[in-house]
């Protein structure tokens, strides 16, 4: 699977690699191309996922705000919802094409 925005790939995986939550696609680390994220300032907290990191991303020539985010350290219970660890994972705002 791709995560694309404006022409530019973000990220890319095998399905069996992604972790689908509430409908988002969820990234591993290693597939994401981090030179094309800049942490965001903007705080979120989930009810079960803990905090939230948010990043920019940049599609080369411009960048555009909050369209990745991530869960660096959600809480050890969320994993049996999840169903393994999505520590660091990143899914996308839904502008940015996953398919």
């Amino acid at each position: 699977m791709k995560a694309v925005l404006n022409g530019t790939v973000i990220a890319e995986a095998p399905q069996e690699d992604l972790v689908k939550i509430e409908g988002n696609w969820y990234f591993p680390p290693a597939a994401v191309n981090s030179d094309l994220l800049v942490k965001s300032p903007t705080q979120y907290t989930c009810s079960w996922k803990g905090e939230c990191q948010y990043f920019s991303v940049t599609d080369g020539d411009s960048l555009i705000e909050d369209r990745a985010f991530s869960y660096p350290a959600p809480p050890r219970a969320s994993f049996d919802r999840v169903g393994q660890d999505y520590s660091n994972y990143v899914a996308f705002a839904r502008d940015v094409t996953v398919t």
